[in-house]
């Protein structure tokens, strides 16, 4: 086939056959008869191995193994299981031992051991008949799901790796409390396949584990209907594809929707197609790498039809409650409608007139035995019970069918049973011929769904007020883009809106100032400044130029930037964060899951109780014989009112939503306020365990540093007059170009930044040694100068500012080398060539460099600090020295010291070196230090901590911390690290910011005390409420009336979630909130290097290094200070503090900078 179109016409003509139902032809298959499929192909040139892999904890993790591993030559296949805790490699002997793929897997943080090895046999068919494409139409449908026809043979799909469990999410409308929690969450939970079930009343959505070989996904969705709330998937789990709703036009028979099915299908990157001629709608999964969304409808559209994208789910509706509150909103109108009339009745007749207690007063109509205000009761109060209350019978009939009661089910018996004893001592009195109306409580009906449908209203409004910050998360995604075309010379020839949905990854975005970016991307060309405050919390904009990333619903603020799409639709930053915080809205805190048991047997115990007090109200009226105080009232009807009154008021005041609300309302707002705070908490138990956390455990690589080696300090050794320092730079930087070192490449960096230029000087006869250093040859550094933007000397200030961080430059006008040679004349020549040597002091020996005592100090001086210095020569003369480090954030100390005085023990964790690792906690202030420790230690090192009863915080970034920050009991990863180790942590801290960790500790210890609150609440309100409904004070003449128990109940719910709105108001810590004069005491002392630091290495509990013997005398000052000090609130400052605090940046600002103590 020589084209698609050819394919397309051979499909064509096979959908018009009678007996043919589907067909697929794709030109991109050209297998063929390649193997024999009757033989096994077992072949020594391969083996499989099967090896024992631990420390794994999530998907990325099999991922990482797979695809670092898959990616080697001479790798057949690879394949890995979580839950088996193993790989199977098939890998080529002649490239390979396993040993080698043993010691690859080991070196990637993960235990491995070998388990065996086999023959390798390749993949065999049943029978030499091709497999079947077609079907005929008899056929469809009779296939079993887990067997499919090979020829005549059969091969059966089993369930490997797990592959077959799913995890679904559906939206779930309609539950009022934590017993239709408990009611979903039994009854899903006993269907056949499915593993695990979690529903989160606040969200509105469950989360289903399940096997799908055995139960579908719809299935599990039509069982929640069945059990009578409103059921949606809304979620594909854990898949790497995107999926696309489209409305299409032009469907006019079945054989349009298998057209249109095949040709999708079999385009590259297609996971599955679904359309619907019912509905003209289509389901597309697929891969973005492949295809985009254009391209798939481009397809439909040269089939002849039109396709438009479907509106997209309706996350936002759910999060602000809008449908629920609309509902109950109409509801209470209609409630009020006749509940004000009712409660003029009672006004009037019962507490003016009292007719209930003095018939004398009453009004009969037709008979003795009704009087008017019951009569008008009784018009009043029908419509409500038969209507108003539908919802609420229609509920509690659902979940009394399935062996279940809810807080709806509460309402009607409380209802019912106050309408129909009205109702029938009514006709009784009637029937016998009463000399006066019968007391009822025709009343409580309306004024009780009045105040439930005030109450529920109230209360979903207070709910979208808790997920307020999620929805602002979610708005931020612009809904257009404009899509640039260019020519070859970067002219732009086209431009045009499309829907932000439309966008495919590689597109170039045009962004004007003011519009929000529409993905994530690359600068291609522009400059502006982007404000990414509401995504990363930072609050200055961020600057962005050619090369710069920028985050999709950033706010593009001053120049035009054309950038290009590198993460399109749920790929998006901003998509991952709001996923992650809709995830952990839905994941329950431990204190929530006793909640719901609680409310699990609540409403069976109040109707218990309920019906003990009907029954001890009965039996205390007849015994006891004060009651006939009761003037011209039947004993037994006095007996009778009290007693119902009683029940009916127990029914309607006890209330187990505000039990269940008072975990949920506070977990949304609390990560919602940290996902606005660029904190982004997994969950409640994270939420809930952050603020029992005793020891902070820290890695030094790009979390305590920032991450990549760089230029810090740079002594010179010769006077500029004889060298400038932009032919030293020059000559260095471009003799290190030749190399592919780290030290080399941070060297070339500065150079060619500080320079301004991206070509370098000729260099010739160049060698490196590995370990020592270089030596080389560089010539024509004139004509390098000459490209360069610094055309002339103008480095006066010993800091030069650099926009990678600033390089401390410290002239020395020691020339020992040069005057002990006798040397004064300008050595070196622009056209002679320059011989440069540069590395360690072995290096300079070998080429003949001599090193004096001064410079031998310098090094050791540096090395002390924590740096990595290297020497460098020219024409056999030293003429600097240059210091590389992996520079301390300049916040780290900050918030070292602030998790010390919130009572936490700080360690580092590393697998540095014990010298840099001493001098990196030197500079922050960690006593406590572990270095060498290998990736699989570090996860040893956790439960080590933890077996002496200590709860550990792990942050770290890299994939060697992933089994560490899964062991913790909350792992905090910064999400400009790996994957792998932000898949693996509990938190995420969006902004590359140590002083998140305080504030995240800090926002769980917030939120914990205000579910602690709440749940105090609501138990307290049941506990003391239920009693005095049951009339237990009554002796005392304390007793309440059924509509005040109605308002009350609803009240209490309202006032839960109140209560957790309050965290709204939470503000986090951050530097220039914690800082104080205490801190710029000790921030003094660590720039003195009086720090005392215990060096222990690898896991050995034994001391390699102590800094510092014995405490100093300040230094035991300063902790004796800080002991009577840590009461103090760490987000408060007072006046002196902020008086003494400016005078000390006035007269010793060099203590801000970090990078002062290390000169």
């Amino acid at each position: 086939m020589a084209s698609h179109s050819l394919a397309n016409n051979i499909e064509d003509k096979l959908h018009e056959a009678g007996d043919i139902c589907g067909a697929v032809v794709s030109n991109d298959d050209r297998r063929g008869n390649e193997k024999d499929s009757n033989k096994s192909l077992i072949t020594s040139k391969f083996r499989e191995a099967i090896i024992e892999i631990k420390g794994m904890t999530c998907h990325s993790c099999v991922n990482n193994i797979e695809e670092t591993i898959g990616r080697n030559d001479g790798i057949k296949s690879i394949s890995v299981s979580l839950n088996k805790s193993e790989g199977r490699i098939v890998y080529d002997t002649s490239k390979w031992s396993v040993q080698m793929v043993v010691e690859l897997i080991i070196d990637m943080g993960f235990d491995a051991q070998l388990l065996r090895t086999e023959d390798y046999i390749g993949e065999k068919l049943t029978d030499a008949s091709p497999p079947v494409l077609f079907k005929k139409k008899g056929d469809v449908g009779q296939v079993d799901e887990s067997v499919v026809k090979l020829g005549k043979g059969t091969t059966k799909f089993q369930s490997v790796n797990d592959d077959s469990i799913e995890k679904r999410t559906f939206s779930v409308e309609g539950m009022t409390c934590a017993s239709c929690v408990a009611y979903i969450e039994r009854n899903i939970g006993k269907l056949k396949g499915v593993h695990s079930v979690v529903v989160a009343l606040m969200s509105s959505k469950a989360e289903v584990v399940y096997d799908s070989l055995v139960i579908a996904a719809e299935h599990i969705a039509d069982e929640i209907n069945m059990l009578g709330y409103r059921a949606a998937i809304i979620d594909d789990g854990f898949r790497n594809y995107s999926v696309l709703n489209l409305l299409i036009t032009g469907l006019s028979a079945g054989i349009c929707v298998q057209r249109i099915e095949s040709h999708i299908a079999a385009r590259k990157g297609i996971e599955s197609c679904s359309v619907s001629l019912a509905t003209s709608s289509a389901k597309i999964e697929y891969t973005p790498t492949f295809i985009g969304p254009r391209d798939i409808i481009k397809v439909i559209e040269d089939l002849g039809y039109s396709a438009t994208v479907a509106c997209q789910d309706e996350r936002l509706k759910r999060l602000d409650h809008s449908t629920e509150v609309a509902k109950w909103k109409i509801s209470l109108l209609v409630s009020l409608l006749f509940g004000i009339p009712v409660m003029g009745v009672m006004i009037y007749f019962h507490w003016f007139l009292h007719t209930p207690m003095n018939p004398t007063m009453q009004t009969p109509v037709f008979t003795p035995a009704l009087s008017l205000d019951n009569l008008i009761l009784f018009v009043l109060c029908t419509p409500v019970q038969l209507f108003g209350g539908k919802y609420f019978y229609l509920q509690s009939w659902k979940a009394v069918k399935h062996g279940s009661a809810n807080m709806d089910v509460l309402v009607v018996l409380a209802t019912t049973t106050s309408y129909l004893y009205s109702l029938s001592v009514i006709l009784m009195a009637i029937v016998l011929r009463w000399p006066s109306s019968p007391m009822t409580f025709f009343d409580v009906t309306p004024m009780l769904i009045t105040f439930i449908s005030l109450g529920r209203w109230l209360e979903h409004k207070a709910k979208g007020k808790t997920s307020e910050a999620l929805s602002k998360l979610m708005s931020l995604q612009a809904k257009e883009a404009l899509l640039v075309t260019r020519d070859n010379d970067g002219r732009i020839l086209s431009e045009e809106n499309i829907g932000v949905e439309l966008v495919q990854r590689g597109d170039l975005l045009k962004v004007v100032p003011g519009a929000k970016i529409p993905a994530d991307g690359t600068v291609v060309d522009g400059k502006s400044a982007a404000d990414e405050s509401f995504i990363t919390g930072e609050s200055m904009p961020v600057v962005k130029r050619k090369g710069s990333t920028v985050i999709g619903g950033s706010v593009n603020q001053h120049g035009t930037l054309l950038i290009q799409a590198t993460h399109v639709g749920q790929e998006t930053t901003l998509a991952q964060i709001v996923r992650l915080v809709e995830e952990a809205q839905t994941s329950k805190a431990p204190i929530q899951q006793t909640a719901d048991r609680i409310a699990g047997f609540f409403v069976p115990v109040v109707i218990g109780l309920a019906t003990l007090t009907l029954v001890a109200w009965i039996f205390v009226g007849f015994c006891i014989l004060d009651m006939e105080h009761m003037n011209k009232r039947t004993k037994i009807e006095i007996i009778l009112k009290r007693a119902f009154e009683a029940a009916i008021t127990v029914l309607a005041i006890a209330c187990p939503c505000s039990l269940g609300l008072a975990t949920p309302t506070a977990v949304m707002v609390g990560t919602g306020i940290g996902a606005v705070n660029g904190i982004l908490i997994k969950g409640g138990e994270p939420l809930e365990m952050a603020h029992k956390i005793t020891t902070v455990v820290m890695d030094k690589t790009g979390t305590l540093t920032e991450g990549h080696p760089r230029v810090v300090v740079i002594h010179t050794l010769i006077s500029e007059n004889r060298l400038s320092l932009l032919k030293l730079f020059a000559a260095i930087g471009s003799a290190e170009s030749n190399s592919e070192h780290p030290i080399a490449n941070s060297i070339t960096s500065f150079v060619k930044e500080w320079l301004n230029t991206k070509e370098w000087a000729t260099v010739r006869r160049f060698h490196a040694s590995a370990g020592n250093g270089i030596v080389c040859e560089v010539r024509k550094i004139g004509d390098m100068l000459l490209s360069a933007t610094r055309k002339k000397e103008s480095q006066i200030d010993s800091i030069i500012k650099l926009n990678s961080g600033n390089v401390t430059l410290i002239r020395n006008e020691h020339n020992g080398t040069l005057i002990r040679n006798g040397t004064h004349e300008v050595l070196f020549n622009d056209n002679e060539p320059l011989r440069v040597v540069i590395g360690n002091e072995r290096w300079m020996i070998k080429n003949a460099v001599p090193i004096d005592e001064y410079v031998g100090n310098l090094i050791k001086e540096e090395q002390a600090a924590g740096h990595i210095s290297v020497m460098c020569a020219i024409n056999g003369y030293l003429v600097a020295t240059i210091s590389i480090a992996d520079i301390v954030k300049n916040e780290c100390a900050l918030a070292v010291w602030a998790l010390q005085r919130m009572n936490i023990r700080v360690i580092l964790l590393t697998g540095d070196n014990a010298r840099t690792a001493e001098a990196t906690a030197r500079q922050v202030g960690i006593r406590e230090v572990f270095a060498e420790v290998l990736p699989n230690q570090k996860r040893i090192k956790i439960e080590q901590l933890q077996e002496v009863k200590e709860r550990v915080a792990m942050v770290g970034d890299g994939i060697n911390d992933s089994p560490a920050l899964a062991s913790a009991d909350v792992g905090i990863a910064i999400a400009a690290g790996s994957d792998v180790a932000i898949e693996s942590a509990n938190i995420v801290l969006v902004k590359n910011d140590l002083i998140d960790v305080v504030a995240a500790i800090d926002l769980s210890k917030r939120t914990t005390r205000r579910i602690q609150l709440n749940f105090l609440f609501a138990v307290l309100y049941n506990v003391i409420g239920i009693p005095i409904a049951a009339g237990v004070f009554m002796p005392w003449g304390f007793i309440i009336q059924p509509w005040m128990a109605a308002a009350a109940m609803a009240l209490s719910s309202v006032s839960v979630v109140a209560s957790s709105l309050m965290l709204r108001l939470y503000r986090k810590p951050t530097q220039q909130s914690l800082a104080c004069i205490e801190f710029y005491n000790h921030q003094a002392r660590l720039a003195m290097g009086d720090w005392p630091v215990v060096v222990h290495r690898g896991l050995d509990d034994f001391a390699v290094r102590r800094s510092l013997s014995k405490l100093s005398f300040s230094s035991i000052i300063s902790t004796v200070s800080s002991i009577f000090d840590s009461h103090q609130s760490l987000n408060r400052i007072t006046p002196l503090d902020r008086k003494l605090l400016l005078q000390r940046k006035s007269n010793a600002g060099s203590l801000d900078s970090p990078n002062t103590a290390l000169i």
